[in-house]
């Protein structure tokens, strides 16, 4: 019973510190996912993340990233909200080009959040004593979704995310602490979708490419947070409006239809972020300000040129004329040829005699190969849109 006392404590410590979710796994390796893990990159389907490649081995066995550990706390905090996202149109009028951001960077970055609410669990643990209690968020080589169905917060979605039963739907920053304390653990859950695929039709880039197996590199947060060059062309119309990841896997969910209306006030829409940006002002942001409207914002790990290649084929997307002399102003970034690029083909897409002469101005000086083809075809796409 002693040990079993101690789990109530901790989970009751979890509650205090402000997570909403706590179980206990076992350390024992995490066979399946981890043939599952090593398959997937083998297929190249995590794309430019070579860390998770380094770490395939090492992943699946807790005892090579914390030798004596015994017991993982897995904790779960909400990000979600009843509130829908702000309208385009306020006051009846229609507003300036808007881009959607992710739920979760609406507001403030989720690690500077659970970080300090995780050592403050792990103190918990080793004043009871533990000689281990390593946290992490997304920080080490752990399998976070595959620790959290261990340790029965959810099951694997086939968008490959953890769908909690609690209330919360996918909703939800996965954290744990590995420890030497001997744990009982919790049940694992086994939950599962049946027979619905809303979120593998749903998918504009077709990036879920089979139940539970995710191609990174046609997913739409992938390519606007972790891919670092140009957007392939063929995906930048599937990716509409979004600048920062992408929700649609998520909303389409059932199990996301009805969650909390409570959030967390770090979560909450900020008042320099918000979840539905106006673009213009983005699009050739400077690093002062990228880095002051920013700060504390997970929108910070695209970093100032990410962000602007985003908005350049929002804009594209959205084809709105009024984007077009904040897109030839792109265009002349002497400093930076991937933003140039995207504002090419954002300019070819909206097309009209102001994007046309500029795309010409400045295809008579551009010197960077790569550029130059961008602007070839955003001409050859304007010229095509002439009726």
């Amino acid at each position: 019973m002693e040990g079993h006392n101690l789990v109530r404590d901790i989970k009751a410590e979890a509650r205090a510190v402000g997570f909403d979710l706590c179980g206990i796994a076992t350390s024992a390796p995490f066979i399946p996912e981890g043939a599952a893990l090593v398959e997937w990159i083998a297929r190249g389907y995590h794309g430019e993340m070579d860390y998770m490649a380094r770490n395939a081995r090492r992943s699946p066995m807790p005892e090579t990233v914390a030798p004596g550990v015994r017991s993982l706390v897995v904790v779960g905090l909400y990000y979600g909200s009843a509130t829908p996202d702000a309208d385009e149109q306020i006051g009846g009028e229609v507003q300036e080009p808007r881009g959607r951001i992710s739920r979760y960077a609406h507001g403030d970055d989720y690690h500077q959040v659970m970080e300090p609410r995780l050592r403050r669990l792990a103190s918990f643990l080793e004043d009871r004593g533990a000689r281990i209690a390593r946290p992490y968020v997304d920080t080490g080589p752990v399998i976070d979704r595959a620790v959290a169905r261990r340790a029965g917060l959810g099951w694997f979605g086939k968008n490959t995310l953890i769908i909690t039963r609690q209330g919360y739907g996918s909703w939800v920053f996965l954290g744990e602490i590995l420890t030497d304390l001997e744990l009982p653990p919790d049940a694992p859950d086994h939950g599962d979708c049946g027979r619905c695929r809303l979120c593998l039709d749903a998918c504009p880039t077709g990036a879920i490419v089979a139940p539970y197996v995710v191609d990174a590199r046609r997913c739409i947060s992938y390519l606007t947070i972790e891919h670092r060059g140009p957007i392939p062309r063929e995906l930048r119309p599937a990716i509409g409006d979004h600048i920062f990841g992408c929700d649609i896997c998520q909303t389409v969910c059932p199990h996301n239809t009805k969650t909390a209306s409570r959030m967390h006030s770090e979560f909450a829409p900020r008042a320099t972020v918000g979840s539905r940006p106006a673009l213009l002002g983005l699009l050739n942001i400077s690093e002062d300000e990228f880095r002051k409207q920013f700060a504390g914002s997970p929108i910070r790990r695209t970093k100032r040129r990410g962000l602007r290649r985003n908005v350049a084929v929002a804009l594209g997307n959205l084809k709105d004329p009024s984007a077009v002399p904040a897109l030839s102003k792109a265009l002349a970034d002497e400093d930076d040829p991937l933003v140039r690029g995207h504002a090419a083909w954002a300019l070819g897409q909206i097309g009209g005699d102001s994007a046309r002469e500029a795309l010409r101005l400045r295809l008579a000086h551009e010197q960077e190969t790569d550029v130059r083809e961008e602007i070839t075809a955003a001409l050859a796409t304007a010229l095509g849109s002439v009726t």
